[in-house]
Protein backbone atom coordinates (compact mmCIF):
# COMPACT_ATOMS: atom_id res chain seq x y z
CA UNK A 1 0.00 0.00 0.00
CA UNK A 2 1.36 3.41 -0.98
CA UNK A 3 1.07 5.88 1.89
CA UNK A 4 0.65 9.60 1.42
CA UNK A 5 4.11 10.72 2.47
CA UNK A 6 5.19 14.01 4.02
CA UNK A 7 8.73 15.30 3.39
CA UNK A 8 10.53 17.17 6.20
CA UNK A 9 13.61 19.09 5.09
CA UNK A 10 16.09 19.33 7.94
CA UNK A 11 18.06 22.56 8.38
CA UNK A 12 19.84 21.25 11.49
CA UNK A 13 17.28 22.14 14.18
CA UNK A 14 17.35 20.22 17.47
CA UNK A 15 13.56 19.89 17.06
CA UNK A 16 13.42 18.29 13.58
CA UNK A 17 12.88 14.77 14.93
CA UNK A 18 10.13 16.15 17.13
CA UNK A 19 8.28 17.48 14.05
CA UNK A 20 8.44 14.00 12.54
CA UNK A 21 7.15 12.39 15.72
CA UNK A 22 4.20 14.80 15.92
CA UNK A 23 3.33 14.06 12.29
CA UNK A 24 3.56 10.30 12.94
CA UNK A 25 1.28 10.73 15.98
CA UNK A 26 -1.34 11.97 13.49
CA UNK A 27 -1.02 8.54 11.77
CA UNK A 28 0.73 10.19 8.83
CA UNK A 29 3.96 8.74 7.41
CA UNK A 30 6.82 11.24 7.02
CA UNK A 31 10.53 11.17 6.22
CA UNK A 32 13.36 13.51 7.20
CA UNK A 33 15.91 14.45 4.54
CA UNK A 34 18.79 16.97 4.80
CA UNK A 35 17.96 20.32 3.14
CA UNK A 36 20.85 19.78 0.69
CA UNK A 37 19.66 16.29 -0.33
CA UNK A 38 16.11 16.90 -1.54
CA UNK A 39 14.79 13.64 -3.08
CA UNK A 40 14.81 13.85 -6.89
CA UNK A 41 11.40 12.25 -7.19
CA UNK A 42 8.99 14.16 -4.98
CA UNK A 43 5.79 12.99 -6.68
CA UNK A 44 5.10 10.58 -3.81
CA UNK A 45 5.05 13.39 -1.23
CA UNK A 46 1.73 15.11 -0.53
CA UNK A 47 3.23 17.95 1.53
CA UNK A 48 6.58 19.43 2.59
CA UNK A 49 7.68 20.95 5.92
CA UNK A 50 10.81 23.12 6.32
CA UNK A 51 12.38 22.74 9.78
CA UNK A 52 13.99 25.29 12.06
CA UNK A 53 17.75 25.86 12.13
CA UNK A 54 20.49 27.25 14.40
CA UNK A 55 21.56 29.39 11.38
CA UNK A 56 20.40 32.90 10.44
CA UNK A 57 18.96 33.39 6.94
CA UNK A 58 21.02 36.59 6.77
CA UNK A 59 24.30 34.72 7.12
CA UNK A 60 26.53 33.86 4.15
CA UNK A 61 26.60 30.20 5.25
CA UNK A 62 22.81 29.95 5.66
CA UNK A 63 21.26 26.71 4.33
CA UNK A 64 19.86 27.56 0.91
CA UNK A 65 17.85 24.68 -0.61
CA UNK A 66 16.54 24.46 -4.15
CA UNK A 67 12.75 24.53 -3.71
CA UNK A 68 11.90 24.90 -7.41
CA UNK A 69 10.22 21.47 -7.53
CA UNK A 70 8.28 22.16 -4.33
CA UNK A 71 7.27 25.80 -4.03
CA UNK A 72 3.74 26.43 -5.42
CA UNK A 73 3.63 22.77 -6.56
CA UNK A 74 3.19 21.10 -3.17
CA UNK A 75 1.54 22.29 0.06
CA UNK A 76 4.44 23.81 1.98
CA UNK A 77 4.85 24.75 5.67
CA UNK A 78 7.85 26.73 6.89
CA UNK A 79 8.62 26.44 10.63
CA UNK A 80 10.80 29.15 12.30
CA UNK A 81 13.91 29.23 10.03
CA UNK A 82 11.69 27.83 7.25
CA UNK A 83 9.28 30.78 7.67
CA UNK A 84 12.15 33.29 7.68
CA UNK A 85 13.73 31.62 4.66
CA UNK A 86 10.49 31.89 2.65
CA UNK A 87 10.18 35.58 3.60
CA UNK A 88 13.84 36.56 3.11
CA UNK A 89 14.19 35.13 -0.41
CA UNK A 90 10.71 36.11 -1.66
CA UNK A 91 10.52 39.84 -1.27
CA UNK A 92 10.15 40.08 2.51
CA UNK A 93 12.62 41.29 5.15
CA UNK A 94 14.25 39.44 8.04
CA UNK A 95 16.20 41.46 10.61
CA UNK A 96 17.70 40.98 14.07
CA UNK A 97 14.98 41.15 16.70
CA UNK A 98 14.91 44.03 19.22
CA UNK A 99 13.25 41.84 21.86
CA UNK A 100 14.30 38.39 22.96
CA UNK A 101 11.96 36.00 21.12
CA UNK A 102 12.55 32.83 23.08
CA UNK A 103 10.18 30.76 25.22
CA UNK A 104 6.46 30.97 25.86
CA UNK A 105 4.26 33.51 24.05
CA UNK A 106 0.53 33.81 23.39
CA UNK A 107 -1.26 34.44 20.11
CA UNK A 108 -2.89 37.88 20.48
CA UNK A 109 -4.38 37.98 16.97
CA UNK A 110 -5.60 35.14 14.73
CA UNK A 111 -7.11 35.68 11.27
CA UNK A 112 -9.94 33.31 10.39
CA UNK A 113 -8.38 30.60 8.23
CA UNK A 114 -8.49 26.78 7.92
CA UNK A 115 -4.89 26.78 9.19
CA UNK A 116 -5.98 28.02 12.64
CA UNK A 117 -9.33 26.20 12.85
CA UNK A 118 -10.03 25.25 16.47
CA UNK A 119 -7.25 27.51 17.80
CA UNK A 120 -8.33 30.51 19.85
CA UNK A 121 -6.65 33.80 20.77
CA UNK A 122 -4.44 33.45 23.84
CA UNK A 123 -3.19 30.01 22.71
CA UNK A 124 0.35 29.46 24.04
CA UNK A 125 3.14 28.93 21.50
CA UNK A 126 6.92 28.41 21.82
CA UNK A 127 9.33 30.87 20.20
CA UNK A 128 13.03 30.20 19.65
CA UNK A 129 14.77 32.73 17.39
CA UNK A 130 16.95 35.86 17.44
CA UNK A 131 15.89 37.12 13.97
CA UNK A 132 12.36 38.20 13.15
CA UNK A 133 10.30 38.77 9.99
CA UNK A 134 9.95 42.56 9.60
CA UNK A 135 8.07 42.48 6.29
CA UNK A 136 6.08 39.63 4.80
CA UNK A 137 7.09 38.19 1.41
CA UNK A 138 5.36 39.19 -1.83
CA UNK A 139 1.67 38.19 -1.66
CA UNK A 140 2.06 37.36 2.05
CA UNK A 141 -1.09 37.54 4.18
CA UNK A 142 -0.78 37.92 7.96
CA UNK A 143 -2.47 35.05 9.85
CA UNK A 144 -1.36 35.50 13.48
CA UNK A 145 0.60 37.73 15.87
CA UNK A 146 1.82 37.65 19.48
CA UNK A 147 2.39 40.66 21.70
CA UNK A 148 6.07 40.89 20.63
CA UNK A 149 6.02 39.19 17.22
CA UNK A 150 3.77 40.82 14.66
CA UNK A 151 4.37 38.32 11.85
CA UNK A 152 4.02 35.10 13.88
CA UNK A 153 2.22 33.31 11.03
CA UNK A 154 1.41 34.05 7.38
CA UNK A 155 0.36 32.42 4.13
CA UNK A 156 1.26 33.29 0.53
CA UNK A 157 -1.67 34.01 -1.78
CA UNK A 158 -1.84 32.02 -5.01
CA UNK A 159 -0.04 28.97 -3.57
CA UNK A 160 -0.58 26.54 -0.69
CA UNK A 161 2.32 27.94 1.32
CA UNK A 162 2.07 28.61 5.06
CA UNK A 163 4.69 29.76 7.54
CA UNK A 164 5.00 30.16 11.32
CA UNK A 165 7.77 31.67 13.43
CA UNK A 166 6.96 29.47 16.45
CA UNK A 167 7.53 25.72 16.98
CA UNK A 168 4.25 23.73 16.82
CA UNK A 169 6.11 20.47 17.50
CA UNK A 170 7.15 21.20 21.12
CA UNK A 171 4.83 20.44 24.04
CA UNK A 172 4.78 24.11 25.10
CA UNK A 173 2.82 25.02 21.94
CA UNK A 174 -0.56 23.96 23.31
CA UNK A 175 -2.37 23.74 19.95
CA UNK A 176 0.71 22.79 17.92
CA UNK A 177 -0.56 19.33 17.02
CA UNK A 178 -3.92 20.79 15.95
CA UNK A 179 -2.14 23.32 13.69
CA UNK A 180 -0.07 20.54 12.07
CA UNK A 181 -3.25 18.50 11.58
CA UNK A 182 -5.06 21.48 10.04
CA UNK A 183 -2.22 21.97 7.56
CA UNK A 184 -1.66 18.31 6.68
CA UNK A 185 -5.21 16.93 6.74
CA UNK A 186 -7.55 19.88 6.03
CA UNK A 187 -5.32 21.90 3.69
CA UNK A 188 -2.95 19.34 2.10
CA UNK A 189 -5.44 16.45 2.10
CA UNK A 190 -3.04 13.84 3.50
CA UNK A 191 -4.64 10.53 4.55
CA UNK A 192 -4.16 9.38 8.16
CA UNK A 193 -3.37 5.75 7.33
CA UNK A 194 -0.01 5.14 9.07
CA UNK A 195 -0.95 2.84 12.00
CA UNK A 196 0.90 0.13 13.94
CA UNK A 197 -1.39 -2.52 12.42
CA UNK A 198 -0.77 -1.32 8.85
CA UNK A 199 2.98 -1.23 9.53
CA UNK A 200 2.96 -4.85 10.77
CA UNK A 201 0.93 -6.11 7.80
CA UNK A 202 3.03 -4.32 5.19
CA UNK A 203 6.38 -5.11 6.83
CA UNK A 204 5.60 -8.82 7.16
CA UNK A 205 4.61 -8.94 3.46
CA UNK A 206 7.79 -7.08 2.44
CA UNK A 207 9.96 -9.39 4.58
CA UNK A 208 8.36 -12.51 3.07
CA UNK A 209 9.07 -11.18 -0.41
CA UNK A 210 12.61 -10.03 0.39
CA UNK A 211 13.79 -13.07 2.36
CA UNK A 212 11.93 -15.95 0.72
CA UNK A 213 13.29 -19.22 2.16
CA UNK A 214 16.61 -17.67 3.26
CA UNK A 215 17.90 -18.10 6.80
CA UNK A 216 18.32 -15.00 8.99
CA UNK A 217 20.39 -14.61 12.16
CA UNK A 218 19.55 -11.99 14.80
CA UNK A 219 21.39 -11.01 17.98
CA UNK A 220 18.79 -10.55 20.72
CA UNK A 221 19.63 -8.25 23.61
CA UNK A 222 16.53 -8.55 25.77
CA UNK A 223 15.63 -4.96 24.83
CA UNK A 224 12.59 -3.57 23.04
CA UNK A 225 14.07 -2.98 19.56
CA UNK A 226 15.64 -6.38 18.98
CA UNK A 227 12.60 -8.14 20.48
CA UNK A 228 10.08 -6.35 18.23
CA UNK A 229 12.33 -6.93 15.19
CA UNK A 230 12.42 -10.64 16.11
CA UNK A 231 8.62 -10.85 16.35
CA UNK A 232 8.15 -9.22 12.92
CA UNK A 233 10.68 -11.58 11.33
CA UNK A 234 9.14 -14.56 13.11
CA UNK A 235 5.73 -13.66 11.61
CA UNK A 236 7.34 -13.51 8.17
CA UNK A 237 9.75 -16.46 8.12
CA UNK A 238 9.13 -18.54 11.28
CA UNK A 239 11.87 -21.07 12.06
CA UNK A 240 14.16 -19.64 9.37
CA UNK A 241 14.90 -16.93 11.94
CA UNK A 242 17.76 -17.97 14.25
CA UNK A 243 17.99 -15.76 17.36
CA UNK A 244 21.15 -15.71 19.46
CA UNK A 245 21.09 -14.26 22.98
CA UNK A 246 24.62 -13.84 24.33
CA UNK A 247 25.32 -13.58 28.05
CA UNK A 248 28.35 -11.28 28.27
CA UNK A 249 28.47 -11.67 32.06
CA UNK A 250 27.45 -8.02 32.40
CA UNK A 251 23.66 -8.44 32.34
CA UNK A 252 21.35 -7.69 35.26
CA UNK A 253 20.87 -10.28 38.02
CA UNK A 254 19.17 -13.45 36.65
CA UNK A 255 18.51 -11.65 33.37
CA UNK A 256 19.99 -14.33 31.10
CA UNK A 257 17.60 -17.08 32.29
CA UNK A 258 14.57 -14.79 32.74
CA UNK A 259 14.80 -13.30 29.25
CA UNK A 260 15.48 -16.69 27.62
CA UNK A 261 12.30 -18.05 29.21
CA UNK A 262 10.35 -15.02 28.04
CA UNK A 263 11.57 -15.41 24.46
CA UNK A 264 10.71 -19.11 24.37
CA UNK A 265 7.21 -18.20 25.59
CA UNK A 266 6.93 -15.89 22.55
CA UNK A 267 7.52 -18.82 20.20
CA UNK A 268 10.93 -17.61 19.01
CA UNK A 269 13.69 -19.93 17.81
CA UNK A 270 16.33 -18.81 20.38
CA UNK A 271 19.72 -20.11 21.44
CA UNK A 272 21.21 -18.79 24.67
CA UNK A 273 25.02 -18.64 24.76
CA UNK A 274 26.69 -18.12 28.14
CA UNK A 275 30.03 -16.51 27.27
CA UNK A 276 30.42 -14.60 30.54
CA UNK A 277 33.81 -16.16 31.41
CA UNK A 278 35.18 -15.27 27.95
CA UNK A 279 34.15 -11.62 28.34
CA UNK A 280 35.47 -11.28 31.90
CA UNK A 281 38.81 -12.82 30.90
CA UNK A 282 39.17 -10.40 27.99
CA UNK A 283 38.30 -7.42 30.22
CA UNK A 284 40.82 -8.28 32.95
CA UNK A 285 42.82 -5.19 33.96
CA UNK A 286 41.18 -2.80 31.46
CA UNK A 287 39.86 0.35 33.12
CA UNK A 288 39.55 2.81 30.21
CA UNK A 289 35.85 3.25 29.24
CA UNK A 290 36.51 3.25 25.49
CA UNK A 291 38.88 0.29 25.88
CA UNK A 292 36.18 -1.67 27.72
CA UNK A 293 33.58 -0.89 25.03
CA UNK A 294 35.94 -2.05 22.29
CA UNK A 295 36.75 -5.31 24.10
CA UNK A 296 33.06 -6.04 24.77
CA UNK A 297 32.23 -5.24 21.12
CA UNK A 298 35.07 -7.39 19.77
CA UNK A 299 34.30 -10.42 21.94
CA UNK A 300 30.59 -10.13 21.14
CA UNK A 301 31.41 -10.25 17.42
CA UNK A 302 33.67 -13.28 17.93
CA UNK A 303 31.00 -15.17 19.92
CA UNK A 304 28.21 -14.14 17.54
CA UNK A 305 30.30 -15.13 14.51
CA UNK A 306 31.07 -18.58 16.01
CA UNK A 307 27.36 -19.17 16.59
CA UNK A 308 26.31 -17.84 13.17
CA UNK A 309 28.82 -20.19 11.50
CA UNK A 310 27.24 -23.12 13.31
CA UNK A 311 24.03 -22.49 11.31
CA UNK A 312 24.39 -23.66 7.71
CA UNK A 313 23.57 -21.31 4.80
CA UNK A 314 22.72 -18.14 6.72
CA UNK A 315 22.26 -15.30 4.21
CA UNK A 316 21.01 -12.37 6.32
CA UNK A 317 21.87 -10.52 9.51
CA UNK A 318 18.84 -8.81 11.12
CA UNK A 319 19.33 -5.69 13.24
CA UNK A 320 17.06 -3.60 15.44
CA UNK A 321 18.20 -0.28 13.92
CA UNK A 322 15.54 2.43 14.45
CA UNK A 323 14.86 5.70 12.62
CA UNK A 324 16.89 8.10 14.84
CA UNK A 325 20.04 6.01 14.05
CA UNK A 326 19.30 6.36 10.32
CA UNK A 327 18.65 10.12 10.56
CA UNK A 328 21.86 10.75 12.51
CA UNK A 329 23.94 9.03 9.85
CA UNK A 330 22.66 11.39 7.11
CA UNK A 331 21.84 14.56 9.05
CA UNK A 332 22.27 18.01 7.56
CA UNK A 333 25.01 18.87 10.02
CA UNK A 334 26.83 15.54 9.83
CA UNK A 335 25.19 14.26 13.00
CA UNK A 336 26.53 14.35 16.54
CA UNK A 337 30.22 13.84 17.08
CA UNK A 338 31.04 10.20 16.49
CA UNK A 339 33.74 10.38 19.17
CA UNK A 340 31.40 10.91 22.15
CA UNK A 341 31.44 7.12 22.51
CA UNK A 342 31.71 4.22 20.13
CA UNK A 343 28.31 2.76 19.26
CA UNK A 344 27.54 -0.61 20.75
CA UNK A 345 25.03 -1.82 18.16
CA UNK A 346 25.89 -4.93 16.18
CA UNK A 347 26.31 -2.43 13.32
CA UNK A 348 30.07 -2.88 13.49
CA UNK A 349 30.04 -6.48 12.30
CA UNK A 350 33.12 -7.14 10.18
CA UNK A 351 33.15 -7.76 6.44
CA UNK A 352 34.20 -11.40 6.90
CA UNK A 353 30.66 -12.28 8.00
CA UNK A 354 29.54 -11.60 4.41
CA UNK A 355 25.86 -11.32 5.38
CA UNK A 356 23.24 -9.06 3.84
CA UNK A 357 21.55 -6.80 6.40
CA UNK A 358 17.80 -6.57 7.06
CA UNK A 359 16.44 -3.84 9.38
CA UNK A 360 12.66 -4.14 9.85
CA UNK A 361 12.39 -1.17 12.26
CA UNK A 362 14.51 1.40 10.42
CA UNK A 363 11.45 3.62 9.71
CA UNK A 364 10.25 3.76 13.34
CA UNK A 365 10.85 5.99 16.36
CA UNK A 366 11.18 4.30 19.78
CA UNK A 367 7.61 5.06 20.85
CA UNK A 368 6.35 3.63 17.54
CA UNK A 369 8.40 0.46 18.08
CA UNK A 370 6.56 -0.02 21.39
CA UNK A 371 3.16 0.57 19.73
CA UNK A 372 3.98 -1.93 16.98
CA UNK A 373 5.01 -4.50 19.61
CA UNK A 374 1.74 -3.90 21.52
CA UNK A 375 -0.28 -4.40 18.33
CA UNK A 376 1.36 -7.85 17.97
CA UNK A 377 0.30 -8.75 21.53
CA UNK A 378 3.77 -8.55 23.08
CA UNK A 379 4.06 -8.38 26.88
CA UNK A 380 3.76 -4.85 28.37
CA UNK A 381 6.60 -5.82 30.75
CA UNK A 382 8.96 -6.38 27.83
CA UNK A 383 7.77 -3.34 25.86
CA UNK A 384 8.01 -1.10 28.92
CA UNK A 385 11.59 -2.13 29.71
CA UNK A 386 14.05 0.68 30.27
CA UNK A 387 16.84 1.01 27.70
CA UNK A 388 19.95 -0.90 28.81
CA UNK A 389 23.39 -0.18 27.31
CA UNK A 390 24.95 -2.76 24.98
CA UNK A 391 28.10 -3.07 27.17
CA UNK A 392 25.74 -3.59 30.12
CA UNK A 393 27.17 -3.24 33.61
CA UNK A 394 30.63 -2.98 32.02
CA UNK A 395 30.15 0.79 31.72
CA UNK A 396 28.42 1.08 35.09
CA UNK A 397 31.46 -0.33 36.90
CA UNK A 398 33.91 2.56 36.81
CA UNK A 399 37.46 1.30 36.45
CA UNK A 400 38.45 -2.33 35.89
CA UNK A 401 35.93 -5.17 35.95
CA UNK A 402 36.06 -8.26 38.17
CA UNK A 403 33.52 -10.99 38.86
CA UNK A 404 33.16 -9.69 42.43
CA UNK A 405 32.38 -6.14 41.26
CA UNK A 406 29.79 -7.51 38.83
CA UNK A 407 28.17 -9.47 41.69
CA UNK A 408 28.01 -6.38 43.91
CA UNK A 409 26.48 -4.21 41.19
CA UNK A 410 23.96 -6.87 40.12
CA UNK A 411 22.71 -7.08 43.73
CA UNK A 412 22.50 -3.28 44.09
CA UNK A 413 20.77 -2.86 40.72
CA UNK A 414 18.24 -5.63 41.51
CA UNK A 415 17.19 -3.89 44.75
CA UNK A 416 16.90 -0.47 43.04
CA UNK A 417 14.86 -1.73 40.06
CA UNK A 418 12.56 -3.99 42.10
CA UNK A 419 11.84 -1.11 44.51
CA UNK A 420 11.02 1.21 41.59
CA UNK A 421 8.50 -1.41 40.43
CA UNK A 422 6.98 -2.09 43.85
CA UNK A 423 6.57 1.65 44.52
CA UNK A 424 4.87 2.16 41.12
CA UNK A 425 7.70 4.43 39.90
CA UNK A 426 9.27 2.26 37.18
CA UNK A 427 6.99 3.34 34.32
CA UNK A 428 7.47 7.06 35.00
CA UNK A 429 11.26 6.67 34.61
CA UNK A 430 12.94 6.51 31.17
CA UNK A 431 16.04 4.71 32.42
CA UNK A 432 17.44 3.74 35.80
CA UNK A 433 20.50 1.93 37.04
CA UNK A 434 23.28 1.85 39.58
CA UNK A 435 26.96 2.74 39.15
CA UNK A 436 29.78 1.16 41.14
CA UNK A 437 32.31 3.89 41.90
CA UNK A 438 36.08 3.28 42.03
CA UNK A 439 36.33 4.69 45.54
CA UNK A 440 36.10 3.20 49.01
CA UNK A 441 34.74 5.25 51.86
CA UNK A 442 34.83 4.97 55.63
CA UNK A 443 31.67 3.75 57.35
CA UNK A 444 30.53 2.32 60.68
CA UNK A 445 28.61 -0.95 61.01
CA UNK A 446 27.88 -1.91 64.62
CA UNK A 447 31.06 -1.10 66.50
CA UNK A 448 33.26 -1.74 63.47
CA UNK A 449 34.75 0.80 61.10
CA UNK A 450 34.38 -0.28 57.48
CA UNK A 451 36.18 0.79 54.34
CA UNK A 452 33.93 -0.30 51.49
CA UNK A 453 32.43 0.59 48.13
CA UNK A 454 30.22 3.55 47.22
CA UNK A 455 27.38 3.17 44.67
CA UNK A 456 25.49 5.89 42.82
CA UNK A 457 21.85 5.49 41.83
CA UNK A 458 20.68 7.19 38.61
CA UNK A 459 17.11 7.65 37.32
CA UNK A 460 16.25 9.97 34.43
CA UNK A 461 13.18 11.06 32.51
CA UNK A 462 13.39 11.59 28.77
CA UNK A 463 11.46 10.99 25.55
CA UNK A 464 14.31 9.82 23.32
CA UNK A 465 17.50 9.80 25.42
CA UNK A 466 18.95 12.79 23.54
CA UNK A 467 18.27 15.06 26.49
CA UNK A 468 17.35 13.86 29.98
CA UNK A 469 16.56 15.22 33.43
CA UNK A 470 17.01 13.48 36.77
CA UNK A 471 13.86 12.16 38.40
CA UNK A 472 12.81 13.65 41.71
CA UNK A 473 12.29 10.32 43.51
CA UNK A 474 10.58 10.52 46.93
CA UNK A 475 12.96 10.83 49.90
CA UNK A 476 11.19 7.91 51.60
CA UNK A 477 11.89 5.72 48.56
CA UNK A 478 15.58 6.72 48.44
CA UNK A 479 15.90 6.19 52.22
CA UNK A 480 14.38 2.68 52.09
CA UNK A 481 16.42 1.70 48.99
CA UNK A 482 19.67 2.99 50.47
CA UNK A 483 19.09 1.13 53.76
CA UNK A 484 18.25 -2.09 51.93
CA UNK A 485 21.36 -1.88 49.72
CA UNK A 486 23.72 -1.19 52.63
CA UNK A 487 22.17 -3.91 54.81
CA UNK A 488 21.94 -6.61 52.16
CA UNK A 489 24.85 -6.09 49.75
CA UNK A 490 28.16 -7.12 51.26
CA UNK A 491 30.90 -4.70 50.22
CA UNK A 492 28.80 -1.47 50.01
CA UNK A 493 28.61 1.07 52.83
CA UNK A 494 27.52 4.27 51.04
CA UNK A 495 24.75 5.16 48.51
CA UNK A 496 24.48 8.48 46.65
CA UNK A 497 21.86 9.76 44.16
CA UNK A 498 22.93 11.42 40.89
CA UNK A 499 21.08 14.71 40.23
CA UNK A 500 22.81 15.73 36.95
CA UNK A 501 20.90 16.48 33.74
CA UNK A 502 21.92 15.64 30.15
CA UNK A 503 23.48 17.82 28.88
CA UNK A 504 26.02 18.47 30.35
CA UNK A 505 26.24 15.01 31.96
CA UNK A 506 25.42 11.83 30.04
CA UNK A 507 22.89 9.24 31.23
CA UNK A 508 25.59 6.61 31.80
CA UNK A 509 28.75 7.47 33.71
CA UNK A 510 31.14 6.02 31.12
Amino acid sequence: MQHNKVLILDFGSQYTQLIARRVRELNIYCEIHPFNKVPEDIDGYKAVILSGSPSSVRSEEAPHPDLSNIRAKKPLLGVCYGAQYLAHFSGGEVAPSNTREYGRANLSFIKEDAFFEGVSEGSQVWMSHSDTIKHLPTNGVLLASTHDVENAAYKIEGETTYAIQFHPEVYHSMDGKRILENFLVQIAGVNQDWTPQSFVEETVEELKEKLGDDKVVLGLSGGVDSSVAAMLLNKAIGDNLYCIFVNNGLLRKNEFQDVLEQYKGMGLNVKGVDASARFLDALKGESDPEGKRKIIGRVFIEVFDDEAHAISDVKWLAQGTIYPDVIESVSATGGPSATIKSHHNVGGLPDFMKLKVVEPLKLLFKDEVRRVGASMGMSPNLLGRHPFPGPGLGIRILGDITAEKVRILQEVDAIFISNLKSWGLYDSVWQAGAMLLPVNSVGVMGDERTYEKCVALRAVESTDGMTADWVNLPYEFLQKTSNEIINKVKGVNRVVYDISSKPPATIEWE
